[in-house]
């Protein structure tokens, strides 16, 4: 019986603790952390994001792009009969190598990269560093000025991938990583925020859908990766929005979604088939809206290309277009996005208001130029 007692008691003092302990894990939860790993918060957010890195920072290149250019002497030098009073010896070209430092992203084993066009456009050598230490020339697959958007390949063995993730579902709020070359200090990793999705009319490319961080994008940054804080590739380090030249907290990157259709494009065709009317559109304005009577969308024709797919269609200056393919149209920019979006060679209804009358047209969607800056 004595035996049995203290059994009862001990089991008792043990539950007893047990309710202690858990109580004061509920009033103080910090204490549980105590002790342990630091790659978790109190608070159970990642207080490290080194195995994030570590995922994706292989993946990020360092892109050194050039061009040897020849300077201008002065004329007066250039001339053979100044050149042959004055005993002068044929001047040597005085040629200078114009380089950008920017960062690259490797899409997959094959060598594929992504990169921003502005820092490899017009350049005649191209080359990678990689995390690892190695070197290699790269090939210029592609550009896509429209979307600031270039394919680099290059030929190397054993070749780390970057994971990719959706950039469709990335929230305000989410912790991310950019990872780049800014003033060719080398790899450097800088963290934040998700600042905002979708930002476009930002005047830095024909089609825009930005994610906006805070995390700090420094020029030698374009061309890098943003990433989650599970090291998933979601945009492409693009620009910055400063009065000084360095980061002021305002960073865009192109969403991997739009990116990958980019590459895919240029991969499979050197070029981004997109949809093209040959029209100019502005913004309808207020007083218009309310004369004729439309309520919201709409877009004023501005600008017609003659013998374009809109001139031969029969569409003029002064017309209201208010569907493409019956889809309405809300803005000059989304009006551009729809139509690029359509296929080349398919025929189009585009239904407008001319005056007080409503007209349906019929269009052939031509294929948009390749423009160049």
């Amino acid at each position: 019986m004595h035996i049995s007692h203290t059994i009862r008691f001990v089991l008792q003092s043990i539950l007893l603790g047990l309710i202690a302990a858990f109580i004061i894990f509920l009033v103080w939860p910090e204490l549980r952390w105590r002790g342990v790993d630091n790659t978790t918060t109190s608070t159970g957010h990642p207080g490290s994001y080194s195995a994030a890195v570590a995922l994706a920072a292989p993946a990020v290149v360092n892109v050194y792009a050039s061009k040897v250019t020849q300077q201008q002497s002065n004329p007066l030098f250039q001339d053979p009969l100044f050149q042959q009073f004055f005993g002068l010896p044929q001047p040597a070209p005085n040629l200078r190598r114009d380089s950008i430092l920017g960062s690259g992203v490797i899409m997959n084993s094959a060598g594929y990269m992504l990169t921003n066009a502005h820092v490899i456009e017009g350049k005649d050598e191209i080359r990678i560093t990689l995390n690892d230490g190695r070197q290699a020339d790269a090939t210029i697959i592609g550009i896509d000025v429209d979307t600031d958007l270039a394919v680099l390949k290059v030929e190397l063995d054993n070749l780390p991938a970057i994971a990719i993730g959706n950039s469709d579902g990335l929230h305000v709020g989410d912790v991310v990583l950019a990872i780049g070359n800014p003033y060719d200090f080398g790899q450097t990793v800088t963290q934040g925020i998700v600042s905002a999705k979708g930002r476009k009319r930002m005047g830095i490319t024909t089609f825009e859908d930005f994610i906006q961080t805070d995390a700090d994008i420094n020029p030698g940054n374009s061309g890098g990766a943003l990433i989650t804080a599970s090291g998933q590739l979601v945009g492409i380090n693009t620009a910055i929005i400063t009065s000084t030249g360095a980061s002021q907290g305002i960073g865009l990157a192109t969403p991997v979604n739009m990116a990958l259709n980019v590459m895919d494009q240029l991969i499979k065709n050197g070029h981004v088939i997109r949809g093209w009317l040959g029209i100019e559109v502005q913004v309808l304005p207020a007083d218009a809206r309310r004369e004729i009577g439309v309520q919201q969308g709409g877009v004023l024709v501005a600008g017609v290309l003659r013998d374009g797919p809109a001139d031969l269609a029969g569409i003029v200056p002064g017309d209201i277009i208010l569907k493409v393919a019956d889809h309405l149209v809300s803005s000059p920019h989304q009006a551009i996005e729809m139509i690029s979006g359509l296929a080349p060679g398919t025929v189009q209804e585009i239904l407008l208001l001319r005056g007080w009358e409503q007209i349906t047209l019929q269009a052939s969607i031509a294929e948009r130029p390749q423009f160049t800056q």
